[in-house]
């Protein structure tokens, strides 16, 4: 709020460094009219839309007014001003439920709520206005219904400043948390080439209703049915925009610098055409096993996969931070966008499972692991999608997958290599006493892995290890040294790479959307581990943990108060969403060890319960 949202600092900033141009990126002032009006007062070079066209579509009130004006299929709703909760429960009492309340001049996830009854609409109202105030500056709020199964398509446009405007397909964004896109890809797996045209017809049809004059997009609820209506238009980039990037060979970014230069379009609508298919991954730094919280910290290990061609796939990794940066609670979580293009939807998805499981990330939470269990889940790869994806598929919340069946073998067989190869190196530890037998390891290898025990015979030849388990070999080949955090080679001649962390006795694995530790043992320790008592967790159950680090908001009862399950007992805040704290069970408030404003670590206790 004391930055990136001051117009006038960011003029200054480009008066003292000599700037002819702006461009505002994804958040922040890149939907606000003021900003791109300030810029022309002051002879910057706005990269994106006219002040005309954002006031007409940026807010999201005014954007469904215009697209009735077009006669735009539109979502039922209220389309004004709602100033209390008493009104806005009175409108969605008439619209019926479930309605989203949603801030006019929102994005991003920001600002939003579902709300199932008049209660949650209350509620609802309230914190979107919040969230609403301190993201975007402006906390007016709207209501509509919103449509049950859907799924989020989304139509990319360009225009310039000569009435010229086309659309590059569309892109499905349906893989949400808290509103907010996980997983995007292009085209839709839901979308024939009919639908696409009329999407897309629509949306240039009411881009030339405003004179849009940039790179923007027009985001379309779907029914399983290929039914669609307007949901809003983002008057900006789209963080997503690499997807249509790879499929359409345009680089957006270019063509809103040349669009805003005054330059006309160089390309027609017929020169449109998708090349294969794309996926998008958003790499966040929050954590998905605490139902996608935002985490913070240093990024101690920080080596996204390498990019470019990976057999018939590309691999593309945009990002901003670096190992060693820090993730703040002030900003978006989002840390990194990786994407893979292929001919098909299969190879594209393959590629992302490959390019996933060799980026490593330490020192924070982050969410790859549930990214990378979306690659391999069934209803992911059928392309049997809707917004409420992950609430339906992963009803108690998500947790780490543990290996099963070819993954289980494939990781029990990473981690007897990785044990071969430190006794490898055990054996060329200079100093060792001279005249002493050399020393002969044990061949035999037992893997304890998620719960299942492997056991396999180690031989090597020819800088490969050959692992006979009792089902079948797997021959291992891999130029992994300790100390690396991926592992990569082949297992029987086919490309892999894996998260390798060491642990005492073992590694830790994660691979194809598994993670577990391997305890690798020579027989007798395998026996003796098995007598070893193991530790029992702490009882949590009579605090109230921060989930998160935040910054304590609210504190919302009192000592000695008693309290119902599930009624609100704080609120924290972090990455600029506000999270209401809930009691999970009937307690008696014993104690208060936290105060409003106190920035809290994860896992400190906010109050305890008698």
């Amino acid at each position: 709020a004391e930055s990136y949202l001051q117009i006038d600092k960011i003029i200054a900033a480009c008066k003292a460094t000599g700037a002819q141009a702006v461009h505002p990126g994804y958040g922040f002032l890149s939907e606000r009219e003021a900003f791109a009006q300030a810029l022309k007062e002051n002879g910057i070079v706005f990269i994106g839309p006219n002040p005309g066209a954002i006031a007409a579509m940026g807010d999201k009130i005014e954007s469904k007014k215009a697209a009735a004006a077009a006669k735009v299929s539109t979502v039922p709703g209220y389309l004004g001003v709602i100033e209390n909760p008493e009104h806005a429960v009175t409108i969605a009492d008439e619209i019926g439920y479930p309605v989203m309340i949603k801030a006019s001049a929102g994005g991003g996830g920001k600002g939003m709520r579902i709300a199932h009854s008049a209660g949650e609409v209350a509620e609802g109202f309230a914190r979107a206005k919040s969230e609403a105030a301190s993201s975007f500056g402006d906390d007016r709020v709207f209501v509509e219904k919103f449509i049950v199964d859907p799924r989020h398509i989304e139509i990319q446009v360009l225009g310039d400043k000569h009435g010229n405007v086309i659309y590059l397909g569309e892109r499905e964004c349906s893989i949400q948390r808290r509103n907010q896109k996980v997983l995007e890809e292009a085209p839709s797996p839901l979308l024939d080439e009919a639908t696409r045209r009329k999407m897309g017809e629509q949306a240039v049809a009411l881009a030339k209703a405003v004179n849009y004059d940039s790179a923007g997009t027009v985001e379309f609820v779907a029914g399983q049915d290929k039914s669609f209506y307007f949901l809003e238009m983002n008057t900006r980039l789209q963080v997503e925009h690499p997807v249509t990037e790879m499929i359409t060979g345009i680089d957006l970014v270019e063509q809103m610098i040349r669009v805003a230069s005054g330059e006309r379009l160089a390309i027609s609508q017929a020169d449109v055409k998708l090349d294969g298919w794309a996926v998008e991954s958003r790499v966040y730094a929050e954590d998905p096993t605490r139902n996608f919280l935002p985490s913070t910290g240093r990024l101690v290990t920080y080596r996204p996969p390498s990019e470019g061609p990976d057999g018939e796939a590309t691999v593309r990794n945009d990002t901003g931070v670096f190992e060693g940066g820090e993730i703040s609670i002030y900003y978006d979580p989002m840390i990194a966008k990786l994407v893979t293009h292929a001919p098909t939807r299969e190879a594209a998805i393959k590629a992302q499972a490959r390019a996933l499981d060799a980026f490593a990330i330490d020192g924070i939470r982050h969410n790859i692991p549930f990214v990378a269990a979306v690659m391999q889940h069934p209803r992911w790869i059928a392309g049997n999608l809707s917004t409420g994806f992950i609430a339906e598929e992963f009803p108690d919340g998500f947790s780490l997958p543990q290996p099963e069946g070819e993954i289980a073998l494939r990781m029990a067989a990473i981690a007897i290599a990785c044990d071969h190869r430190l006794n490898s190196r055990k054996r060329h530890v200079s100093a060792q006493m001279e005249g002493w037998r050399k020393v002969e390891f044990e061949r035999t290898r037992i893997v304890s892995l998620g719960g299942e025990r492997f056991e396999g015979q180690v031989s090597e030849q020819g800088g490969a290890v050959t692992i006979a388990f009792p089902e079948r070999s797997l021959t291992v080949a891999s130029d992994w040294r300790p100390g690396e955090p991926v592992w990569r080679g082949t297992i029987d001649g086919v490309s892999i790479a894996a998260q390798v962390r060491p642990i005492l006795n073992g590694v830790s694995l994660g691979h194809a959307g598994a993670y577990a530790d391997a305890h690798v043992y020579t027989p007798r320790e395998a026996e003796l581990a098995a007598l070893m008592p193991e530790k029992a967790a702490a009882d949590t159950g009579k605090v109230l943990l921060c989930p998160m680090p935040g910054l304590v908001k609210a504190l919302l009862v009192s000592v000695g108060q008693e309290v119902k399950a599930g009624e609100p007992l704080a609120m924290v805040e972090a990455m600029k969403m506000e999270n209401v704290l809930r009691a999970e069970k009937d307690v008696t408030i014993a104690k208060i060890l936290a105060k409003q404003g106190d920035s809290l670590a994860v896992d400190a206790v906010i109050m305890e319960f008698a």
